[in-house]
């Protein structure tokens, strides 16, 4: 007799859960950063426009670390673009974690585009930025990082975070350009699929050895949850 012989037992569906050694990303984009005024540009850091969140960005920050905070987190990563960092703030107070600062976490480098710039663009409809997004690549802006560049550096730091906790959650402070990259190399997708997640959004991606799987895309339940909400892509 085997087990589906041995009379009234039954099969549930079953939720997901992680299997022992997995690692959950739980990859959260800063809040809504400060506009840009005509005739006046962002500050860089490392050549990367580095605006500090504006106060609605910093209400969203309160709101996803507020919601954030009633999940077990082992430790909180952020890049070295000041955003991330300030929206990571109030989790990092909550939990009594001090938050990482890795550099392979940035945004997207957009060339000559950068401290601002890529907003005007993208606003007064550049052809050049109809472009990139037709073509879904940033290296259509003179200087920005390439293809084969930004997949390698976000495979990289993914597979390094994860060897370095296994088992564990991490909640890590990023951007844009980064969530998309890394949803599309776990999915196969476009490289684009995944661009436009709003500000203090939520994804999850669980790593498994070589196997990464999306469990979320973009969750703003802790907003004002509308549906038609949306966001810039970038910065």
């Amino acid at each position: 007799m085997t087990p589906a012989d041995v009379p009234g037992r039954t099969y549930r569906q079953s939720r997901f859960a992680p299997p022992p050694g997995a690692v959950e990303f739980l990859l959260i984009r800063h809040g809504e950063s400060q506009p840009l005024r005509p005739g006046e540009a962002f500050p860089l850091v490392d050549g990367q426009g580095d605006p500090e969140l504006a106060p609605e960005g910093r209400d969203q920050a309160e709101r996803v670390c507020r919601r954030l905070s009633g999940e077990h987190i082992d430790a909180i990563y952020v890049s070295t673009l000041r955003r991330t960092l300030q929206t990571a703030e109030p989790l990092a107070r909550e939990l009594g974690l001090k938050p990482h600062v890795d550099a392979a976490l940035r945004e997207v480098h957009l060339g000559s585009w950068e401290g601002g710039l890529f907003r005007v663009k993208v606003a007064e409809g550049d052809p050049v930025a109809q472009r990139l997004f037709r073509e879904e690549r940033w290296d259509v802006i003179p200087g920005a990082e390439g293809a084969a560049a930004l997949a390698e550096r976000v495979r990289s730091v993914i597979t390094r975070l994860a060897a370095a906790h296994a088992g564990r959650r991490l909640a890590v402070f990023t951007h844009g350009g980064f969530i998309a990259q890394a949803l599309a190399l776990a999915s196969g997708s476009r490289p684009f699929a995944f661009l436009g997640a709003d500000n203090a959004s939520v994804s999850h991606l669980v790593v498994i050895g070589d196997q990464w799987v999306v469990r979320r895309y973009n969750d703003t339940a802790h907003l004002d949850g509308a549906l038609a909400r949306s966001s810039a892509p970038l910065t």
